[in-house]
């Protein structure tokens, strides 16, 4: 079996997620890092560029060392399409709703991502990661942001 790839998709994938990483890694570090449990500003994105790095950086290496005779899949549009938007409708109404609403109705919509998710489960699991993330990022860290926003009538 030959390791030359056939499918230069995923060596150009690799390379721009690495690109990209590079980048907003190198604007990460203009800013003040702080500590793990005093996180500042830089913190973030410092750690969010290290893994899209990494990542970039498997996907190179197994492209790299694929078997040219591996088929391509199917393109995965349902999870394109809930998974994609999820995060952008986090970021738009965060500050409306606030984080819990925002965060619940965000993973409702990245749980239809899979076909094999129900809407009891995904209803479960928004509940879950809501509270799980409330008290984490709320509580446990003590973040300043408001749980309900003023969108909502409380």
């Amino acid at each position: 079996m030959s390791t030359k790839p056939n499918d230069t998709t995923d060596i150009a994938a690799g390379l721009l997620f690495m690109a990209f990483a590079a980048f907003f890694g190198l604007q990460a570090t203009g800013l003040e890092m702080g500590t793990s449990l005093r996180m500042g500003p830089g913190y973030f994105p410092a750690v969010l560029s290290a893994v899209l790095f990494l990542l970039g950086a498997v996907i190179l290496f197994k492209a790299l060392g694929r078997p040219d005779d591996e088929p391509f899949g199917r393109i995965a549009w349902r999870g394109i399409l809930f998974i994609l938007p999820a995060p952008i409708f986090f970021g738009l109404t965060v500050r409306g709703l606030g984080f819990v609403p925002a965060l619940f109705i965000t993973t409702l919509i990245a749980s239809q991502a899979s076909v094999r998710m129900r809407p009891l489960s995904a209803l479960v699991l928004a509940i879950v990661v809501t509270i799980m993330s409330t008290l984490i990022f709320s509580y446990g860290l003590g973040l300043p942001f408001r749980r309900f926003g003023p969108w909502l009538p409380l």
